[in-house]
């Protein structure tokens, strides 16, 4: 009876020093992750010591990636969710269906990047960060691979002043790439739909600016000589002339009653970018916006 307790005794005391391990295990790792979440969270600004960032992705943004767009090199605007991240100028590069863009930037406070958030780049390795680099102008650049365009790409900018990755998100327009720069079937063309000449009329949307203003639609539109012009009204009267492409349009109506312009239809089913200037404000204030014609809405009306 005696030799049963001692080997009872013995298991009991030695399931307990294997609890204590694991307990102790446990506490161990808590304490490490713990320790490893301080460490990241020290390297990453805090949303307190961020300005408020701006909503970029827009509403109905549909993400078009390298296959969609022709090889070449193109001027193409970028949206950062971070007025302190400014970007001047970026240059575009498809190459088989891969695009890479070098990001001019107005100022030399970020020495590298790092595509993702500023936890994973707090974690990543110096061969995963994106160096700073000069151009011939002496100005700050980087040269980041781009997922695709009209979708929201998680950036993360290491301040040389504070240290620490600040999380950005950007946008590389779409609209603002020429209509040629699209591979074929990305836009409706107007000798895809097989128009007759005559009289039409379409559903147009407008986009852009504050998004107060608004267009008529739909509007007028006429098919001539293999050409379309559509009618463009606008919900505000105090628009003087509107660009698209190199041509600078004028209102076809009397100064003073609204803003109707006569304007080219370059394509269909895709965010074709205009400008148009108002007078509304102190001074004359140009806005970019794009309009959308929608090809499966289009109906024939008398002349």
């Amino acid at each position: 009876m005696k030799k049963w307790k001692t080997v009872f005794l013995a298991a009991v005391f030695a399931a307990g020093m294997m609890t204590t391990g694991f307990a102790q295990d446990d506490t161990e790792t808590t304490e490490k992750t713990e320790a490893e979440a301080a460490a990241v969270s020290d390297k990453v600004a805090s949303a307190d010591e961020m300005v408020t960032p701006e909503d970029v992705v827009e509403e109905g943004m549909v993400p078009i990636y390298g296959k969609d767009i022709k090889d070449g090199v193109y001027d193409v605007t970028v949206d950062s969710s971070s007025s302190m991240f400014k970007i001047v100028s970026c240059e575009l590069t498809v190459k088989e269906g891969t695009m890479t863009a070098v990001l001019t930037m107005s100022s030399d406070g970020y020495l590298k990047l790092f595509m993702g958030t500023g936890a994973e780049a707090a974690q990543a390795s110096e061969e995963d960060c994106i160096p700073v680099a000069q151009n011939e102008e002496g100005k700050k650049t980087f040269e980041v691979p781009v997922e695709a365009l009209d979708m929201g790409i998680d950036c993360a900018a290491y301040s040389k002043r504070k240290e620490k990755w600040y999380d950005r998100i950007l946008v590389f327009r779409a609209d603002s790439l020429p209509q040629d720069a699209f591979a074929e079937g990305m836009i409706t063309t107007l000798e895809d739909l097989a128009l007759e000449d005559g009289a039409y009329e379409v559903e147009v949307l407008l986009e852009g600016g504050s998004g107060k203003t608004t267009v008529a639609s739909p509007a007028k539109m006429t098919v001539a000589d293999g050409k379309a012009t559509a009618t463009i009204l606008f919900s505000s009267p105090y628009y003087d002339y509107v660009i698209v492409g190199e041509e600078t349009l004028k209102p076809v109506s009397a100064q003073g009653e609204d803003s109707a312009f006569e304007i080219p239809v370059e394509g269909f089913d895709w965010k074709m970018p205009i400008t148009a200037d108002t007078i509304a404000m102190s001074t004359p204030h140009e806005i970019e916006y794009t309009l959308n014609f929608d090809s499966a809405t289009i109906k024939k009306t008398e002349e």
